[in-house]
């Protein structure tokens, strides 16, 4: 369905929270196992269950947490806060880039209200906010609707993962971690518009997949972020 524009009288109604809120509904089974899995592993490193739920509270970044909670150190010293620190850093700079494509919906917005809206920014009401504004929609509360549905989904889903941490043993035995890519996949079909106008996800999928090959780590994140921007600035019409 394509929204109406909103007129500047009527921008952050709950209408179009609802929708933000709705439109990300397909979404929400593979954030659930996604979190699911986060709380699991976060059982087996030893973490309370107030613990896992405050970093799902406070930090909502779910491939972060899991990045991190991988290569948790057994004991917190100084250095190893500060690698958290920079890995954390590391992981999230894809949100420079996000949050810019968001400032035809966001600026000129109140502070008070853009800036806790940003809290909730992940990439499903991210990608379905971009289309809602190519359709004409111009409430930024659409956003805000998405990002609080896709925050209340992490957060509460950790739950049952995290009280079946024991049971299940290693989560990747039974292709958990097989979510993550499928949910980028599935979320990059909304945005696919033929091979020509969709050459930047094709350069930044490329460039990732041979970094991570190549190199491993953590690299393949901002090299793909990076080519694919640069391949869609330098492929725009």
């Amino acid at each position: 369905m394509t929204p109406p524009p909103a007129s500047p009288t009527d921008r952050w109604t709950l209408a179009a929270f609802r929708l933000g809120a709705i439109d990300v509904l397909p979404f929400v089974p593979g954030l659930a196992g996604f979190a699911m899995a986060y709380g699991t592993v976060a059982a087996r490193k030893g973490m309370t269950l107030f613990e896992t739920l405050l970093m799902s509270g406070t930090i909502f970044a779910g491939v972060v947490q899991m990045v991190v909670l991988d290569s948790w150190p057994e004991v917190l010293t100084a250095g190893a806060i500060a690698g958290i620190v920079a890995l954390t850093a590391l992981v999230n700079a894809r949100y420079i880039m996000i949050g810019a494509t968001l400032r035809p919906l966001l600026g000129g917005q109140q502070p008070a209200k853009a800036y806790p809206t940003l809290f909730f920014l992940v990439e499903p009401p991210w990608l379905m906010s971009l289309r809602y504004y190519s359709n004409g929609g111009r409430d930024p509360a659409y956003l805000l609707g998405g990002g609080v549905a896709m925050y209340v989904v992490w957060v509460t889903t950790a739950i049952p993962g995290y009280l079946a941490g024991a049971a299940v043993g290693n989560p990747k035995q039974f292709g958990i971690d097989l979510l993550v890519p499928a949910f980028f996949v599935a979320m990059m079909v909304s945005l696919w518009r033929g091979p020509r106008r969709s050459w930047g996800l094709i350069v930044g999928a490329v460039v990732a997949a041979l970094t991570e090959y190549v190199f491993g780590g953590l690299w393949y994140l901002i090299v793909g972020a990076v080519a694919g921007c640069i391949a869609g600035v330098l492929n725009d019409d």
